[in-house]
């Protein structure tokens, strides 16, 4: 038995035999081992060929990209060489123009300009800058240029009969600080030229008939008293107070009611209504944009923190008049006539805009109407809020005058809390008073005009087309030619027989000629209304340790405010 299987094992162990599993996996991998091994050199060789085209790839990439670098190179060059044939071809430009602006003004003599900033650092952003403008006026004959770099002159007039030639053409205002408000008003009436400012001008006339301005004084005066009544705190403390921010807030009240009769409450809640908030912080940017060089750049107002706060508050501004023009239009779809509308309550601005038709039946626009109302808005509130703000402050340093005011506005009034429209032709010195003080602090202190064709002054001198020619209604009221003791507070200048001696021109606060402001009838009738109202409540004091120091921005404005005192009229002594 042992011999069978030993031989059997070694017959096993010669012959061919099945493999297992394990021994077949063995020889798989000596047999891909060998396949790897006649694989080798084939291997090799392909290595090599990709690396050989990826060497060639590297070298063409390399090279593609150096010929790129030069051909970059080059466009930068020709870049380069644009950019300062174009920056050439400016400047020449601008020299060419600054060589003719200097032939032009050869016949205007003024003061020495710097060579590059022209007038500009002699203007030191504080209260000399309207003194000096004076003081020019007087050496250089009331006519002079004003450089404002090396290539911007403007031809500064400070004498009525230089500004009669300019306010009697229908010349369009200057482009530069007007555009500033035309982002928030628009091409409204302010800013408008042309044959669209003639139809808006005839279209918007019979909003300020004195049949629409009647029913105003009652509103005028509501939001006087609520302004009187806030200063009650400071009659009992006797410490002067700024008047200027409540002045402003009161007009604002009284416009709101005027153009939409919307019944704000900004006296007692000026921070919490949006559209108040908006206008007044509209008012504020575009003032502060003016008077900031870097700001006259769109780009970096745009970029700044103020141009993103002016942008908001112009969104919600424009989206409040919308929206009330909206809601207006939709109220009066029933009401054909304006006559239907004024036997159930007042007109206001509104309602006359929505009505107003040319000789073609056609009305505004949507973007007409809203530039208007927002055009009253901007030159109903700041400018008249100036014009009180100043003459409140003159009759405080007047006491004299300020008493025959109070005795004729006690004899109009009798016993009335308040001013109707008949009371307003019974105070005739309290009007000059008015006027005079707009004659020394205008609220719009200068008027800027770019002239369209050549304008031939009274001596024969003239101003190409193209002219940007200012109006200095600050030098005008100062002009020591046209008015004895500028500087001195007299009203009795605007007595009948006074004013006849003088020429229509040297009185300009609400501008002159066609282009006048349409609004001085309304305007005029406030600063009566709140003028008389105050004065029948209070006696004003001047405080002479705060003097203002006034200063020319879109209105007439002080540095350091408009400070007064009042004590009630039972406590005076």
């Amino acid at each position: 038995m042992k011999q069978v299987w030993k031989r059997s094992r070694h017959q096993t162990s010669r012959g061919p035999r099945i493999r297992g599993p394990k021994e077949d996996h063995q020889g798989g991998n000596r047999a891909t081992l060998l396949g790897r091994a006649e694989e080798s050199p084939k291997r090799e060789v392909f290595l090599q060929g990709e690396a050989e085209d990826t060497c060639t790839c590297k070298m063409k990439l390399t090279k593609a990209l150096a010929e790129f670098q030069l051909g970059w190179s080059h466009m930068h060059y020709v870049f380069a060489v644009l950019c300062l044939f174009v920056v050439v071809y400016k400047l020449a430009v601008l020299f060419a123009k600054r060589k003719e602006t200097l032939r032009n003004l050869e016949a205007f003599w003024g003061p020495p300009p710097h060579w590059l900033f022209g007038h500009v650092l002699e203007f030191k952003q504080d209260e000399t800058e309207l003194e000096k403008e004076v003081k020019w006026g007087q050496e250089y004959s009331y006519v002079f240029p004003i450089w404002f770099g090396p290539f911007l002159s403007i031809i500064n007039i400070q004498h009525p009969d230089y500004a009669k030639t300019i306010l009697t053409s229908s010349e369009p205002k200057d482009d530069f600080a007007y555009r500033f408000i035309k982002g928030w008003i628009g091409n409204g009436l302010l800013v408008s030229e042309g044959q669209k400012w003639f139809r808006h001008r005839r279209l918007l006339t019979p909003g300020f008939h004195y049949d629409v301005l009647k029913p105003y004084v009652k509103l005028m005066s509501e939001s006087a008293q609520t302004m009187l009544d806030k200063w009650e705190s400071y009659a009992s403390t006797n410490e002067p107070f700024e008047l200027f921010k409540h002045v402003s807030l009161m007009t604002l009240d009284s416009i709101m009611k005027c153009a939409f009769s919307c019944y704000s409450n900004c006296q007692t809640e000026g921070g919490t209504n949006a559209y108040i908030k908006a206008v007044y912080d509209l008012s504020f940017l575009i003032d502060l944009r003016l008077r900031m060089f870097p700001y006259h750049s769109d780009l970096l107002f745009h970029l700044s923190p103020h141009g993103f706060r002016y942008r908001k508050a112009r969104q919600v501004a424009l989206s409040h008049t919308e929206e009330v023009i909206r809601k207006r239009r939709e109220a009066l779809r029933e009401e054909k006539e304006l006559g239907q509308i004024q036997a159930k309550r007042y007109l206001d601005f509104l309602d006359i805009l929505l009505f107003a038709r040319d000789e073609n039946q056609q009305g505004l626009s949507d973007e007409d109407m809203r530039a208007e109302v927002d055009t009253f808005m901007f030159e109903g509130h700041d400018t008249t809020a100036s014009g009180l703000s100043f003459i409140l402050y003159c009759l405080a340093c007047n006491p004299e005058h300020q008493e025959i005011c109070r005795k004729e506005i006690m004899e109009a009034l009798h016993d009335k809390e308040t001013m109707e429209w008949e009371d307003l032709s019974k105070i005739p010195y309290t009007t000059m008073c008015i006027k005079e003080a707009l004659r020394l602090y205008p609220p719009v202190p200068g008027i800027a005009r770019k002239t369209t064709k050549t304008v031939t002054f009274c001596d024969g001198r003239t101003v190409p087309a193209g002219s940007v020619v200012g109006i200095s209604v600050y030098g005008i009221h100062r002009n020591a030619s046209v008015w004895e003791n500028p500087n001195v507070f007299d009203p009795l200048r605007f007595l009948p027989e006074n004013v006849a001696k003088r020429s229509p021109h040297a009185f300009v606060p609400f501008s002159a000629g066609p282009r006048n402001c349409i609004g001085q009838n309304f305007a005029m009738n406030e600063m009566k209304v709140v003028t008389a109202m105050t004065l029948k409540r209070y006696q004003l004091i001047a405080e002479p340790t705060m003097k203002p120091k006034i200063i020319p921005r879109l209105v007439l404005r002080s540095l350091n405010g408009i400070h007064i005192k009042i004590k009630p009229l039972d406590a005076e002594s």
